[in-house]
């Protein structure tokens, strides 16, 4: 008896409605019979296996609140996903994502989405990707962002947003409607100026994160950076700070060199993903 059915059996006969697979050498669904009829699970963990794919009937499990799939090899996802009334946290970290399907901004109670360390850039993103209200938390680490799109703005309960470890050339000045955001996640990209509209969010309390390290900042965000982010922030509400911005972007050019080296993602990978 394989591992998985082992699980699968205890848990229907006990009726638990967690069923953690995490690490059971899972490459496909059907190693896992009776699962997409277990119907009252609410937690499904199948992190650190080797799927590829995703059955479209996973969305029959109407119950699921919790889904992890952290760590495996999936390089594509079903439209079916988005339809599942009550998940709340959906972790696709560490995978082969290139893009997301059609209508993937649809989840109607969606509060945690890990996308951390995919090949996902901004054309990847569907139309309705920033339309998923219920937000909370959006992990974009580790992929190939240029620029984040300015409907981001739309994610007005957000309060963590990490972006650290992309290509970032440019922060929308949409970012300065996420008035509920505590944590900002930017550090490892290629960003030299931000949006004065930054400033206007309370990211200098006890309670805040904003991280900008390891970006080719202009010389004075970089000296004020050395001193603190609080005084990055003064900065950037200076009229001349605004006009320097303003003419920043009448004026782009190239963008800065990639000054990251993705060779280097791969050390950041688990062990078994860097094969």
């Amino acid at each position: 008896m394989s591992k998985a059915k082992k699980v699968l059996d205890e848990a229907k006969e006990i009726g638990n409605p967690e069923l953690d697979l995490m690490d059971k050498g899972i490459s496909a669904f059907e190693e896992m019979p009776g699962l997409l009829n277990m119907i009252n699970i609410t937690r499904l963990t199948l992190s650190h296996n080797k799927l590829h794919t995703i059955p479209p009937s996973l969305a029959n499990l109407t119950n699921l609140e919790i889904l992890n799939f952290a760590n495996n090899q999936i390089e594509e996802l079903p439209t079916s996903l988005s339809s599942m009334p009550k998940l709340r946290i959906l972790n696709l970290s560490i995978n082969r994502l290139n893009s997301l399907p059609r209508g993937f901004g649809a989840f109607p109670a969606l509060e945690v989405l890990d996308l951390t360390y995919n090949n996902l850039n901004e054309s990847s993103l569907p139309g309705n990707f920033f339309m998923i209200e219920t937000l909370r938390a959006l992990y974009l680490g580790d992929n190939d962002f240029e620029f984040l799109p300015p409907e981001v703005g739309n994610l007005k309960n957000l309060q963590i947003l990490v972006l650290r470890e992309n290509d970032l050339i440019d922060i929308p000045k949409e970012i300065g409607e996420l008035q509920r955001i505590r944590e900002i996640h930017l550090q490892g990209n290629r960003l030299t100026m931000l949006p004065p509209e930054l400033a206007t969010l309370d990211m200098v309390s006890s309670k805040s994160v904003l991280k900008l390290e390891n970006n080719p900042w202009v010389t004075p965000i970089a000296d004020q950076l050395q001193i603190g982010v609080s005084h990055v922030l003064d900065y950037i509400r200076t009229e001349t700070y605004r006009y320097l911005y303003n003419r920043h972007i009448s004026s782009r050019g190239a963008p800065p060199p990639k000054t990251i080296d993705k060779s280097k993602k791969a050390s950041r990978l688990p062990r078994r993903q860097q094969s």
